[in-house]
């Protein structure tokens, strides 16, 4: 069982910059491939960044590619996204989500969630 809080949403003009942050309970933390997804209104919830167990290896949608980092710490259990160049079309709210290893590819295949934060860029 993984239980997912995440912070660091808000308020940022467009070309601005926000740092997410999930925190996450529980000892196997570092055995689940961690995601950020965001569903912004009227949309499916669309996966932004992935990482892996081990923090290895990444992806990344094509819409965030260069503007958005995604990293972990296991030892803290923590994950983190970081959005610079932030975008009107960001506006959404972003879910820190954990996954099994190489099933993190697909939002239905994620079994635990976070409660959302909402990331609205200002033009």
């Amino acid at each position: 069982q993984v239980q997912l809080v995440e912070s660091g949403g808000g308020l940022v003009q467009a070309g601005g910059s926000l740092r997410l942050s999930c925190a996450a309970s529980g000892r196997a933390f570092s055995t689940y491939s961690m995601g950020w997804l965001r569903q912004a209104p009227g949309k499916e919830r669309d996966i932004v960044a992935r990482i892996s167990p081990s923090g290895s290896s990444t992806y990344y949608d094509d819409s965030v590619k260069g503007r958005f980092t995604i990293s972990r710490d296991n030892a803290e259990n923590k994950v983190y996204l970081q959005m610079n160049s932030l975008k009107t079309e960001d506006t959404a709210i972003y879910y820190c989500a954990a996954a099994r290893p190489h099933s993190a590819y697909s939002p239905s295949n994620y079994d635990y969630w976070g409660q959302g934060t909402q990331v609205t860029v200002s033009s």
